[in-house]
């Protein structure tokens, strides 16, 4: 603890911003970023507080990956800490979103800028790969996490269930698992005040609802911010594992219950918030917008209220699990039946994970996907004339420079997006 302590705000003000700003490819190749930096270069946090932090996360709705940013933020430096890590988190793929939200909303689809992240796209798939080696590793012990982790991706990925209902049914497992495993107790964590959790949770809540509740009050009921407040407040409290869980359910809402948008303009958003960085769920900002453009005629300040307004609903919550939660984590690990629990939980997430890592990588390397029924089972069927060999072949450079020759992953980064930017142009 004592070299937490010596670790200054400026020096967690740069990790973090880095984070930030390479968090490109969603919440698998998120996570990984932040295991490197945090866990392998500065060893911030040891293996088994990274994983639990994880799995604690995983159990939240919202963005799994920006909580663990506020999280780790949180360990270094309190409440400020958390603040400084899960803002810098969001706000440089908020900021870009906006930029490209604009140009949508007066010019359309942006062909420039699809063209400039093809690289990227591509060089995110291998930094999804490393992603699960290094997690696998340290997170199947035993033949049995390997069980849990194989079960969850077959739930997931070919059943089609709940994500709650996986990570109960592996919390559950890994409880049974551990009540004849030799788990022993850690030292003993510091005790939490039930009254001081109490405190947090309702001062977090009413920094989340307060301003909606006041700006639904003097726009009325019928307002489109205040229908986007309403909307993306119960979306936040709902999206229990992670963006890729709500994203068909807000799709349909927003474009045939509500009619902000149209689908194109949909899928449009979510193309880019997969090339952006920052959580994928920032295509909601997308979303508020155009939301805001379109329901006020074409006015630039209803779009950026629209945005903003959607930014608050879907991250303040945020905040709120993990400075009410946060606490508990080290507690858990102390305690052999839950940690034995927490255990299962991350055996089952590696599950989740190698889940959205093969439905992003099916997405960026063939495009269009249907969803074939067969009884029970849902298989993903790529359309095979959309394969982009553009990000087959960037994708095998990525590999060489990360996997092979070991470069840095901004370098990786760069060269793939020129790589991306080159193809594109030759191809057209």
């Amino acid at each position: 603890m004592s070299q937490n302590e010596r670790i200054s705000l400026q020096e967690s003000l740069s990790a973090f911003g880095r984070i930030g700003i390479m968090s490109f490819g969603g919440p698998a190749a998120q996570i990984a970023l932040m295991h490197r930096v945090l866990v392998e270069e500065k060893r911030w946090l040891e293996e088994k507080e990274f994983l639990s932090a994880l799995s604690f996360c995983m159990l939240l709705p919202g963005p799994e990956a920006m909580q663990l940013a506020t999280y780790s933020g949180w360990r270094r430096h309190g409440v400020a800490g958390g603040l400084m890590a899960g803002l810098l988190f969001v706000l440089p793929g908020a900021i870009v979103m906006a930029a490209l939200a604009a140009g949508y909303a007066a010019f359309g689809s942006v062909p420039l800028v699809e063209a400039l992240f093809l690289g990227i796209k591509a060089a995110v798939l291998i930094i999804v790969i490393e992603a699960l080696l290094r997690i696998s590793r340290r997170a199947l012990k035993a033949p049995f996490h390997w069980l849990l982790a194989g079960l969850a991706f077959i739930a997931i990925f070919f059943l089609a269930l709940p994500f709650p209902f996986i990570i109960a049914a592996a919390a559950l497992a890994g409880w049974i698992y551990g009540r004849r495993d030799d788990t022993h107790a850690s030292s003993p964590a510091q005790p939490v005040r039930p009254l001081g959790t109490a405190v947090t949770g309702l001062t977090w809540l009413a920094i989340w609802l307060i301003p909606l509740a006041v700006m639904a009050f003097l726009l009325g009921g019928d307002h489109v911010l205040t229908g986007l407040a309403l909307f993306f407040s119960k979306l936040a409290v709902v999206t229990f594992g992670g963006a890729y869980a709500v994203l068909a359910y807000m799709a349909q809402d927003v474009v045939t219950h509500h009619g902000w948008i149209d689908t194109g303009a949909m899928m449009d958003g979510l193309g880019l918030a997969e090339t952006t960085p920052g959580p994928l769920i920032l295509v909601t900002e997308f979303v508020g917008f155009l939301a805001g453009f379109n329901e006020s005629g074409g006015r630039w300040t209803m779009a950026v209220a629209g945005a903003l307004v959607t930014l608050w609903a879907t991250f303040a919550p945020c905040f709120l699990w993990i400075f009410t939660g946060a606490p508990y984590v080290a507690r858990i690990a102390t305690m052999p039946k839950l940690n034995a629990a927490l255990s299962g939980v991350t055996a089952a997430v590696v599950g989740v994970i190698l889940n959205l890592s093969i439905w992003f990588a099916l997405h960026v390397l063939f495009g269009e996907l249907s969803a074939e029924r067969y009884g029970p089972l849902r298989l993903w069927t790529p359309e095979l004339a959309g394969f982009d060999w553009k990000v087959a072949a960037v994708a095998a450079l990525s590999a060489m420079l990360l996997l092979w020759r070991h470069w840095p992953m901004p370098a990786v980064l760069g060269i793939a997006a020129l790589a991306g930017l080159s193809l594109s142009a030759i191809s057209s």
